[in-house]
């Protein structure tokens, strides 16, 4: 995502094994219908062969062309995001289901994951799907935002906690603190992500950095403490400003949760880009490279998509019962594995990830795939048929 950005090299690995699992090098329906839109990305151009396209529902046939990885997004005009798939790998395709309303967006494509990425403004035009949605979709939608709203709420005691800690230079106690302080958050991410200035504020990782920015002055949030804490040992006065900068980012995200834009699509795009943060960041041990808290944030990411899931499943069980039934299967299988990590499973006390060897880690990464494949295939199976 946004805020953790794996090297060129890490990203096409991961993509690679994801990809293999997922069939993403398959066509989608690139070939037909007034809601389709193929997007084929290069590292120098992103092209879309329609500029105009009803509102509703709308499908992103996507193929990487070039020879970097890449994301491809629908933005609104203030860049906040409708819908993303990132991680998109040299010579692949995948395709993206996305509700959107009558009015003016852009397509953007990002190769190497970084920058603005190459644009195209497009036009959704018409009423959409939204008036003929099934009433048990609006409800979903309810729920899932009073969720995200929970999480936020519950998030800032706990990070508050952390920030105590760093200021008061207690750094064993802020150690202690750093790993809760950080689950609602990475059980709702995407909801953060889609206001675009949050998530750099707050989760963003050294690499993550956009060109030009100077660590030593620009780069803030969680990572850049958990630096501090468990590499360079030591809280001084920077530090105790940024854990105060923490808050009052945390706080902004709090504020703004309750006006995001969410629809049944971006609520199952977003699990599965949880499972792609999952895949590319905590499975590698890229996320949390200070800290080892891999684990937790594994744990918090598949909960989200869980949860995302769940309050869909009533629909998507009448659409694709198939789907439903491998879903629930590969959920409880995951949640197994991780379950072997920690002693007790009310608990997120989880084995520090520079313990879990490459044999147990590939484990972990094949049951995250098994998943990603079928959830994949979620939001076509909330569509309006």
């Amino acid at each position: 995502m946004p805020a953790a950005r794996l090297s060129v090299t890490t990203a096409i690995a991961a993509v690679a094994a994801l990809t293999a699992v997922t069939g993403c090098t398959e066509k989608g329906s690139s070939t037909g219908g007034d809601r389709v839109v193929n997007v084929t990305a290069t590292d120098d151009k992103c092209e879309v062969s329609k500029k105009e396209f009803p509102a509703g529902h709308v499908e992103l046939a996507i193929e990487n062309k070039g020879s970097k990885v890449t994301e491809v997004y629908i933005l609104f005009p203030d860049d906040r995001i409708v819908t993303e798939r990132e991680n998109i790998g040299p010579g692949t395709k995948q395709t993206v289901t996305a509700e959107v309303k009558a009015g003016d967006y852009t397509i953007a494509c990002k190769p190497g994951m970084k920058g603005d990425g190459i644009r195209q403004t497009v036009k959704a035009t018409g009423e959409g799907a939204a008036a003929k949605r099934d009433p048990r979709l609006g409800k979903a939608v309810a729920a899932y935002r009073e969720y995200a709203q929970e999480q936020s709420d519950e998030t800032l005691p706990k990070a508050q906690a952390f920030a105590e800690a760093v200021q008061d230079g207690d750094i064993e106690a802020a150690k202690k603190a750093y790993a809760p302080s950080r689950i609602g958050w990475e059980r709702t991410e995407p909801v953060a992500e889609s206001f675009g200035d949050i998530d750099p504020k707050v989760d963003v990782r050294e690499d993550g950095l956009a060109a030009g920015q100077d660590p030593a002055t620009d780069w803030t949030g969680w990572h850049r403490l958990e630096k501090a804490l468990w590499q360079d040992k030591k809280i001084g006065d920077r530090e105790k400003e940024l854990a105060g900068l923490l808050i009052k980012d945390l706080k902004d995200w709090q504020k703004r949760v309750g006006k995001a834009e969410i629809t049944p699509t971006s609520m199952a795009n977003g699990a599965k880009e949880l499972l792609d943060e999952v895949a590319t960041g905590k499975v590698t041990g890229e996320e949390e490279r200070y800290s080892h808290t891999d684990l937790v944030d594994f744990k918090a990411n598949v909960e989200g998509a869980q949860k995302a899931y769940e309050l869909l499943k009533p629909v998507a069980k009448e659409n694709d019962p198939a789907l439903v039934t491998e879903l629930d299967k590969q959920f409880a299988a995951l949640h197994g594995l991780l379950d072997k990590y920690r002693a007790d499973k009310s608990s997120y006390d989880f084995t520090s990830y520079d313990k879990v060897g490459d044999a147990d880690r590939k484990e972990l990464s094949d049951g995250v795939n098994a998943l990603a494949e079928p959830l994949s295939k979620l939001a076509a199976a909330v569509v309006v048929k």
